[in-house]
């Protein structure tokens, strides 16, 4: 059912990985510049994911011997810089996730450029950190995003939705890996109500909320895919939701054939293989479109 299946390392039948977008408390100065710094419980609801919930998950991945990536805003780098470096001492990869969670698409290409720089400032300055992913907040990329990731030679994106294995992203300016997300493994959906930014779904419990992530990994496994988890310390990180990702990693990894990496690793072998037989890696041409589409487009 996949048409141009990846070949996994060491006979792996998928390839695996948890994403974690540490977006700490920026979401609600973002969303709310005037007031958000005195709004006490998103910004507590916030902090709990690097000061509670990730010490928890990197626990968990330290007991059974994984290494994965988290996406992180510059700004969230310098607040919290104690726990960049529990991240970045166990091993993990620390990705580019904008500055103060701005979207892309509300900026000018001159203010997304500043902003994107200043992150990797931050990176760079505070933890010693060159990222070379990149995951746009709200998964809002533009071209503009994609050129800008090509001229700072990074290696990866992972914000666009164009197949269910990675692909390569060819433009004038030069390419990228893909590692495509999609709402369905992404943890907002279930698990976030967050008044503030006008997200108001009903909150699953634990068991239901986490049962599409575990039927999405069995398709993938299923036809030999990649399996991807988008999620937040302070939602899946939770002490219920946690303890079930925790069982339910012991359980899969007992199939010896899941190959779960961080995606710089899964992107440089997508690379590799795109080198060894182009044709087995699917290609998307960008920009999709350079003018509006609209009824009188001609």
């Amino acid at each position: 059912m996949i048409q141009n299946p990846i070949v996994w390392p060491n006979g792996a039948r998928c390839a695996c990985a948890i994403t974690f977008d540490v977006d700490a408390d920026s979401l609600i100065h973002i969303s709310r510049p005037k007031d958000g710094f005195d709004r006490l419980y998103p910004i507590s609801m916030g902090r709990y994911g690097p000061t509670v919930a990730l010490p928890r998950i990197l626990d968990t991945y330290r007991r059974l011997g994984l290494k994965q990536s988290f996406f992180v805003p510059g700004w969230v780098v310098e607040q919290y810089p104690e726990a960049m470096d529990l991240i970045q001492e166990d091993g993990h990869e620390i990705g580019h996730h904008g500055y103060l969670h701005e979207d892309p698409t509300n900026l000018s290409d001159a203010e997304h450029r500043y902003w994107f720089e200043r992150a990797l400032e931050a990176h760079k300055k505070t933890i010693g950190n060159t990222p070379k992913g990149y995951r746009a907040p709200v998964y809002n990329a533009s071209q503009g995003v994609i050129d800008l990731l090509v001229d700072n030679d990074f290696l990866y994106d992972s914000s666009l939705m164009a197949d269910d294995i990675p692909y390569r992203i060819h433009t004038a300016k030069g390419s990228l890996v893909e590692l495509p997300v999609h709402w369905g493994t992404d943890d907002w959906p279930p698990f976030a109500h967050y008044s503030e930014i006008d997200y108001m779904m009903p909150v699953a419990g634990p068991s239901r909320g986490l049962e599409g992530f575990w039927e999405e990994f069995e398709a993938q496994y299923e036809h030999g895919g990649f399996w991807m988890a988008i999620w937040h310390p302070f939602l899946t990180g939770r002490l219920a939701r946690w303890t079930l990702v925790e069982r339910w990693l012991e359980t899969i990894l007992e199939r010896g054939d899941i190959w779960f990496a961080p995606l710089h690793e899964i992107a440089e072998h997508v690379n590799n293989q795109f080198v060894r037989d182009n044709q087995s890696i699917r290609v998307e041409e960008l920009p999709y479109y350079n003018q509006p589409v609209h009824l009188g487009a001609k």
